[in-house]
């Protein structure tokens, strides 16, 4: 089978390649299609050819200011879709799995013309379009007629499959399944050295509850605090003058780091396990590709009780979960964490078992191959019912 998987930014990239290489080792061929990379990386998968339509030329653009880089990113995509569109008939995939519709209300007028290719499967890693912060109001236009006019849809968690539900997407068109791990399980680390440190780390979006870790941290007993360290770090998607301010205003400058910048998958685990417990306060969350990095690392997890969090997690077992958006709860769990360091070790023990247990890609792509040859054959059975009207 020939497989077109698709992810237009890259966002999901290190998911995009452990699902190819889950698929590849099962005997099928593999194009992965998205944008050029940033200048210096490399294709890390020199056996899976990597095609590049989207975004050409955008990055040196990235300067001008953000509503005209935005403008010029929706016309750069209408162009990118058109040559995806030669691009596929050209490779004449039997399966076309695309990660993400960047652009719903553009990508529904190219659907059409993608499924007179082949089947189109999606992945909707958050079935809360852009997890409620899309760039501009125009990317949520259409994101959810997407999933019901798709052959097949694929959410992660049984969250998913109720919000696609309730928005209209047949069940027989859903499928579960699994995150699964990203990058490997290390040998166990010994407990992190003393002072005690928090650590977020990912994409700064206004979802991941950063100012609710900031307000937590100044909640906290001062003589409990000052053991600690606190550390944000990842490239901002929001305005984090407010942040520093509130860092700033609760005087905790000495303790708390903010680290605006890109960090790649290595610097990530790297942090992690430098960690004794990470933080996730998000507000909302389905998948989190951040957390099945942060398993391995052996490392305590303090997570919102939402979500893929709720789903994947076990309260009091694999890790600590407290209410979304119940500063007190995250203080009082951090304040508790810093003073238990077997708790600690326990909890990280507990969060790497788990790791373990889900690194098994082959079995993912088994799942995902199924779907597919489900699509095929309503396909070649002509059973393929039409798509419900937003």
């Amino acid at each position: 089978m020939r497989v077109a998987l698709i992810d237009p930014s890259n966002f999901t990239l290190p998911y995009d390649l452990a699902l190819a290489r889950g698929l590849v080792g099962r005997g099928h061929e593999l194009h992965m299609v998205g944008r050029w990379l940033s200048d210096g990386d490399a294709w890390p998968e020199p056996s899976i050819p990597f095609h590049k339509p989207f975004y050409r030329g955008l990055d040196r653009l990235q300067a001008l200011p953000r509503p005209v880089f935005l403008g010029l990113k929706g016309a750069s995509h209408v162009e990118s879709m058109a040559r995806l569109r030669g691009l596929l008939r050209e490779l004449k995939p039997d399966v076309i799995h695309v990660q993400w519709f960047p652009f719903p209300m553009v990508d529904r007028g190219f659907l059409p013309s993608l499924q007179a290719l082949a089947p189109v499967v999606l992945t909707m890693h958050d079935t809360e379009p852009f997890n409620g912060n899309p760039s501009s109001v125009l990317q949520r236009l259409g994101a959810i007629d997407l999933p019901r006019r798709c052959d097949r849809v694929i959410v992660h968690t049984s969250l998913g499959v109720r919000r696609l539900e309730a928005a209209g997407v047949e069940p027989r068109r859903i499928a579960v399944v699994p995150h699964g791990l990203l990058g490997s399980v290390p040998a166990m680390p010994p407990p992190a050295p003393d002072p005690v440190t928090f650590v977020l780390v990912g994409k700064i979006k206004p979802y991941k509850g950063v100012d609710l870790f900031i307000e937590a941290v100044a909640r906290m007993p001062d003589a409990v605090r000052r053991r600690c360290r606190f550390v944000v770090a990842g490239k901002p998607y929001i305005d984090t003058a407010p942040l520093t301010a509130a860092v700033e205003r609760h005087g905790l400058s000495d303790l708390v780091t903010l680290d605006f910048r890109f960090l790649d998958d290595a610097e990530m685990a790297d942090l992690m396990a430098r960690a004794a417990v990470q933080v996730f306060p998000y507000r909302e969350i389905e998948a989190s590709g951040v957390l099945s990095l942060a398993l391995g690392q052996g490392r305590a997890i303090l997570a919102s009780d939402i979500g893929g969090f709720k789903e994947t997690l076990t309260d009091g077992e694999s890790a600590r979960l407290v209410p979304a958006g119940d500063v007190d709860a995250l203080a009082a769990a951090m304040t508790a964490l810093a003073e238990q360091p077997d708790e600690r070790v326990r909890l990280g023990a507990a969060a790497r078992e788990l790791a373990v247990r889900m690194q098994d890609w082959g079995g993912i792509a088994d799942r995902t191959l199924a779907l597919y040859g489900e699509a095929l054959a309503e396909r070649a059975g002509g059973t393929r019912s039409a798509p419900r009207a937003a």
